[in-house]
């Protein structure tokens, strides 16, 4: 990949100016225009793709990771607006630093190529899942790492099933207020009320921070289907080993993020926020040590409902993308 002129951690990019060079820095707008997406290699602008990235620094051919954004919110049933998801963190990515100073290490210099959205005209959430796990796979078979950014967390068990099958033996980490083990819900199996019993389906799956569940989700995790950390039980000191412990070294683990994990007073933007959630330092601590024991070989971010004028959750999501980077392929 051919080098950047940025400076790094320069809080502003330069654009480049038609039948010139770049052109000096100048002020962020302040709102920036819709996603468009266009050819690797070909964005009118670097706001055309996530994190603010030149064409050079995001052109599919010489990019390690691939963004893949599902807009996607077909089975929602209380707060709407998960389809607003990719977008919104789009925009806020534009203002996250690209030189991590926890880590000390710069994703962006791999390459990140914004693939085109999946877009789905029904809202039948099972067409939906069958093309990201084609779309996954292919990026997958390229030897992309894929991160996949919704939309609502139907969308999960189709990025999942295409990393099972590159990358057996796979575990799945799944950071979420719900179990979401419902074998179907509406009268849909892929619902995202069941999304949970459709990635244990193809991997094995523990749960992280759940404290909103069935009696028949309950006795599903008693019978040790599934295996589940309550957020009650991470109240009380660093419940990070209690999860650790329970995966090998070098695992290939997979991590799906739904965002009503974590308290809504840090991100009230879902469709279903639960009180009691996770806090930002305990659970980047964690992802920190899992990608040191382990390897994160894909991960998804779901379930973001923008709230207008509320940029603080758009920007969570998008950091915490860009930190899941940072520990994956550190």
């Amino acid at each position: 990949m051919a080098a950047s002129s940025r400076r790094p951690g320069s809080r502003v990019r330069p654009r480049r100016a038609k039948g010139a060079g770049r052109v000096p820095d100048r002020p962020r707008a302040s709102a920036p225009k819709p996603l468009r997406f266009l050819p690797a290699g070909a964005h009118e602008t670097p706001t055309d793709a996530y994190f603010g990235l030149l064409p050079e620094e995001s052109a599919y051919g010489t990019s390690r990771i691939v963004i893949l954004p599902v807009p996607f919110g077909g089975t929602v049933t209380y707060g709407r607006g998960t389809e607003k998801g990719p977008e919104a963190i789009r925009a806020a990515s534009q203002q996250v630093e690209l030189y991590d100073e926890e880590t000390r290490r710069e994703p962006y210099r791999l390459g990140i190529h914004s693939a085109p959205s999946v877009l789905i005209r029904s809202k039948d959430p099972a067409a939906m899942v069958v093309e990201v796990e084609r779309r996954t796979g292919r990026y997958l078979a390229d030897g992309k790492f894929v991160a996949t950014l919704g939309g609502e967390h139907s969308i999960s068990p189709g990025a999942v099933k295409a990393h099972a099958a590159k990358f057996p033996g796979l575990t799945v980490v799944q950071f979420d207020a719900h179990s979401d083990l419902r074998e179907s819900y509406h009268g849909q199996t892929h619902n995202h009320a069941c999304a949970g019993s459709r990635i244990r389906e193809h991997a094995r799956l523990i749960q992280i921070g759940i404290r909103s569940q069935t009696p028949e989700e309950r006795d599903r995790i008693d019978r040790g289907d599934v295996e589940a950390l309550f957020a009650q039980q991470m109240q009380d000191g660093d419940w990070a080993d209690l999860v650790l412990g329970r995966i090998p070294e070098g695992t290939p683990v997979y991590v799906t993020v739904d965002l009503d994990y974590f308290d809504p007073s840090i991100m009230p933007a879902t469709g279903t926020p639960e009180p009691g959630g996770g806090s930002w330092y305990p659970t980047l601590r964690f992802l920190r040590r899992l990608s040191e024991k382990a390897r994160i070989v894909g991960f998804d971010v779901m379930e973001l409902a923008p709230i207008a004028g509320l940029h603080a959750p758009d920007f969570l999501a998008a950091r915490l993308v860009y930190k899941i980077l940072c520990y994956a392929l550190g």
